[in-house]
C-alpha cells in the first residue's frame, strides 16, 4: 500500500458503516490534500532511529511507542471541545468521555516520558500535525479516533517482542490495555463489535509509521 493508504482503509471502513447505520451527522474526509501527498522520507520525525528496520534497544521501543502517545493526545487536547458529540447508548457524555481519553494520553506521554529520561535517553518531542481534515466534522473526529486507537493498540503488540526488560514489558502491558478499552468504546459509538476478534494482529513499526505518516505536518 501507498504511504497513506493503510489509515485511509481503516477510516474509509469507519465511514461506510457510518453510512450503513445513519449513526452520525455530516460527512467524513479524512488525510485530503497536503496530507495525503506526505511520505515517510519527508516526514522529519519519522527519519530518526526510531524509524529503522529494528529496535536497537528498549529505549527505541519507547521512543517508538512515544511517538504514537504524542500523536493521539495532540489528536485529543486540540480536538475535544470542537463539537458536541451528545450521548452515547449509555446515556453518557461521549465529550466527557473522551476528554478522559485525552487525560489517559497525556498520562501516557508523562510517564513515556520520565521513563526514557531516568534510562538515560532522549525522549522524542511532539511533532507538527496536520488534523485539518479530521477536524471538519463530528464523523471525521470519531472515525480517526477509533482507527488511532485500533491502531495504536495493535503498534504495542507488534512492539512488546522487542523488550527485554519484564518491568518495561508489563509497565508497557498497561499502557495497551488502556489502549485497548479505547478502542472498545469507540467501535461501541460506531456501533461496531467492542471486541471484534479473539485475537489482536500485531502490526510492524514500518506498518505503523505507514499509517500515522499523513498526520505528520
Amino acid at each position: 500500500m501507498q504511504i497513506h493508504e493503510r489509515l485511509l482503509a481503516e477510516v474509509s471502513a469507519e465511514r461506510r458503516r457510518l453510512s450503513r447505520r445513519g449513526m452520525l451527522s455530516g460527512s467524513l474526509k479524512l488525510a485530503g490534500g497536503a496530507a495525503i501527498a506526505l511520505s515517510l522520507s519527508n516526514v522529519p520525525a519519522l527519519r530518526t532511529p526510531v524509524a529503522a528496520q529494528d529496535f536497537a534497544s528498549d529505549l527505541d521501543v519507547l521512543n517508538y511507542a512515544l511517538t504514537l502517545e504524542h500523536l493521539e493526545y495532540a489528536f485529543y487536547r486540540d480536538g475535544v471541545g470542537l463539537f458536541d458529540f451528545g450521548t452515547d447508548g449509555f446515556g453518557q457524555s461521549i465529550n466527557d468521555n473522551l476528554a478522559a481519553v485525552r487525560d489517559h494520553e497525556g498520562a501516557h506521554v508523562t510517564t513515556l516520558t520520565d521513563t526514557i529520561t531516568q534510562l538515560g535517553g532522549a525522549p522524542v518531542a511532539e511533532q507538527v500535525y496536520n488534523f485539518t481534515d479530521a477536524y471538519a466534522s463530528v464523523d471525521g473526529f470519531i472515525a480517526t479516533a477509533a482507527a488511532l486507537e485500533n491502531t495504536g493498540v495493535s503498534a504495542y503488540d507488534g512492539a512488546a517482542q522487542f523488550i527485554t526488560d519484564p518491568g518495561l514489558l508489563t509497565a508497557a502491558g498497561s499502557i495497551v490495555a488502556v489502549e485497548a478499552r479505547h478502542a472498545s468504546y469507540l467501535n461501541l459509538i460506531l456501533n461496531e463489535v467492542p471486541f471484534p476478534a479473539s485475537f489482536e494482529t500485531p502490526l510492524t513499526m514500518a506498518e505503523v509509521l505507514e499509517i500515522a505518516g499523513p498526520f505528520f505536518a
